[in-house]
């Protein structure tokens, strides 16, 4: 007996001791669960309903489940709009778009970073989201023989990053894009030009490839540009001669690894007119650009016949692109056509005076009243 009451004492002690035990764990989850879970800032173990929204939504994006993915984060944007999230949600609608990578996914993408660069300009990502903006066009270039629709948008979205945010660490890359754009614009330009020498419209001719030759210098071919331009203006006539000179001058000045200098310098001396030194600095940017340049193989060639994508091997990879749209001229001599046509004198200057006496005004008709007494006159007359 007393071995036994011993045991059943040592047991009701026991108990004793997890009943206290369980009542303070009870208070400790009491206190728990009163804390409100956001009194400490959200860590990356946080449990808290936004991130976790948002943590669901980046692993669909990684597992390709985008549509997943957007409602996702628009509940997060919808839910939580005073969340710390909200700007990483709406860029990560984009970035899922952007995977996507169908037309209709790309275009999309592309209003969801003008959105985000909108409401968040301020924000290191907003550059970021200006270079994908141009990406998105850069990677849906052709060739320059056909639509340059692409070609144009991502010049300009390429010129917009630059000039938004210069110290940006996407400089660099946002630069050597625009390069490569304009190489395939101005290669557009080009043909478009030879196609008018040869058929005998040489006022076009001369003003696409001066067109070209002014506003893209790093052009890979601006060289040849300019000695078929100085040939254009020599069938043009002798009153093109000083644009003809200003070509062949630019050839040497500026191009001075070109095998047309010999020639142009020839053609200068044929013409008496003073051959220009070379530009030191335009010497070593023409030297490293030709030496930077890669040229397809004969394969290359061959299957570049079937590729929608241009070769941009040969643009240029340092100097300063263009940071202005090429905008079209008038053709050499119609302007003066023009302007003889309805009478004005070139070289008739307009100016302006103020009238201290009795001018035109007080002593002429007014034309206006004219006009009143004939429409009036007009409706008189009966029908």
């Amino acid at each position: 007996m007393t071995g036994a009451f011993r045991r059943i004492m040592k047991l009701m002690r026991d108990l004793r001791w997890l009943r206290v035990a369980a009542c303070s764990a009870l208070l400790l989850g009491a206190f728990a669960c009163g804390r409100s879970p956001y009194d400490n800032p959200i860590g990356n173990d946080s449990q808290q309903p936004d991130k976790i929204l948002f943590d669901k939504a980046v692993e669909n994006i990684e597992r390709h489940r985008y549509e997943l993915a957007r409602i996702t984060l628009q509940t997060l944007i919808n839910t939580y709009p005073d969340s710390e999230y909200i700007a990483k949600a709406k860029l990560a609608i984009a970035d899922s778009w952007y995977r996507e990578g169908t037309s209709s996914g790309l275009a999309q993408a592309e209003a969801e970073y003008k959105d985000f660069i909108t409401f968040f300009p301020n924000m290191e990502e907003s550059a970021e989201s200006q270079l994908k903006i141009c990406e998105i066009h850069y990677d849906q270039l052709q060739k320059p023989d056909r639509d340059n629709l692409h070609a144009v948008r991502a010049d300009q979205e390429c010129r917009q990053l630059l000039l938004r945010y210069p110290n940006t660490v996407f400089r660099e890359a946002a630069e050597q894009r625009l390069r490569n754009v304009q190489e395939v614009i101005a290669e557009g330009e080009y043909r478009v030009g030879l196609f008018y020498v040869k058929k005998g419209s040489f006022r076009a001719g001369a003003n696409r490839l001066q067109s070209v030759t002014d506003h893209y210098p790093l052009f890979s071919k601006a060289d040849a540009a300019l000695w078929t331009l100085g040939d254009n203006y020599e069938r043009l006539g002798d009153n093109y001669e000083e644009q003809q000179v200003a070509a062949y001058r630019k050839i040497v000045s500026d191009y001075p690894l070109s095998p047309y200098v010999d020639q142009a310098k020839e053609k200068l001396r044929e013409m008496e007119r003073e051959t220009p030194p070379v530009d030191p600095e335009r010497f070593e940017l023409h030297k490293y650009n030709i030496d930077n340049r890669t040229l397809p193989g004969r394969m290359g060639k061959f299957w570049g016949l079937f590729r929608g994508k241009p070769n941009m091997g040969q643009a240029a990879k340092a100097g300063s692109p263009a940071m202005t749209t090429l905008m079209p001229r008038t053709p050499p001599g119609l302007q003066a056509l023009a302007d003889a046509a309805a009478g004005v004198t070139p070289s008739a200057d307009v100016t302006v005076e103020t009238l201290t006496g009795p001018s035109a005004l007080d002593t002429e008709p007014d034309a206006r009243l004219n006009q009143q007494g004939a429409s009036s006159e007009q409706s008189e007359e009966p029908e």
